[in-house]
């Protein structure tokens, strides 16, 4: 049987909305186990620590949950500082997001997303395949900051490939604001080690 190609991942969208909730639910158990000391850790995103990270995290949550609602919501990109309970502040943005992609109908919006190269507007499945793959690889962010482990299903593994597969390479990954640093060499490693380097990530870090 041929493997499934990122175009048929996309054909499937109740597929693709189950398995975007299970990497959303795996950063939220992620998060879950944070302290208030572990805030100004270091993460592997270039510059963040993990305060940065989480707030960056939660506006994606509801700038994505507007955008399936057709809204330009422009101000909902815009990062806010953590309330004093970030664990909860993290759960309730986690929640509603996969509460607004459940919405019946999702499928067939279109999602502006004004955080985009520049601000797109792209069909549904198309943005639900890219928040899907950040929670791949920002649940491996929070993970690896906290000294964690984290592990995906085959099946997800499979599908965040494609995702990331299909991101644009080259000298836009260089631009101010880009969604990805530039893609990382890797020699040998786990599907998940793939997708992280594919997307700028070293599966290595902080070595």
């Amino acid at each position: 049987m041929n493997s499934p190609t990122y175009d048929q991942l996309l054909a499937d969208g109740p597929a693709l909305i189950a398995l975007d909730e299970r990497a959303v639910r795996t950063s939220i158990d992620l998060v879950s186990r944070l302290t208030h000391a572990d805030l100004d850790t270091p993460t592997p995103c270039a510059g963040w620590n993990l305060r940065d990270l989480l707030e960056h995290l939660i506006i994606q949550h509801y700038g994505f949950a507007a955008a399936s609602r057709g809204e330009d919501a422009l101000a909902l990109w815009k990062p806010s500082p953590l309330s004093p309970d970030p664990i909860a502040e993290y759960r309730a943005a986690a929640t509603h997001v996969l509460s607004a992609f459940a919405v019946d109908g999702v499928l067939e919006r279109d999602f502006p997303l004004p955080e985009v190269r520049g601000g797109i507007v792209i069909p549904a499945p198309l943005a639900i395949s890219f928040h899907f793959v950040d929670y791949v690889v920002h649940s491996w962010d929070v993970a690896r900051t906290l000294g964690l482990p984290v592990e995906f299903d085959e099946d997800v593994i499979a599908a965040a490939l494609l995702v990331a597969q299909a991101v644009p390479g080259g000298d836009v990954r260089t631009l101010p604001g880009a969604s990805f640093a530039p893609e990382v060499l890797l020699a040998d490693g786990s599907g998940l080690d793939q997708v992280l380097a594919l997307l700028g990530r070293s599966p290595s870090w902080p070595h």
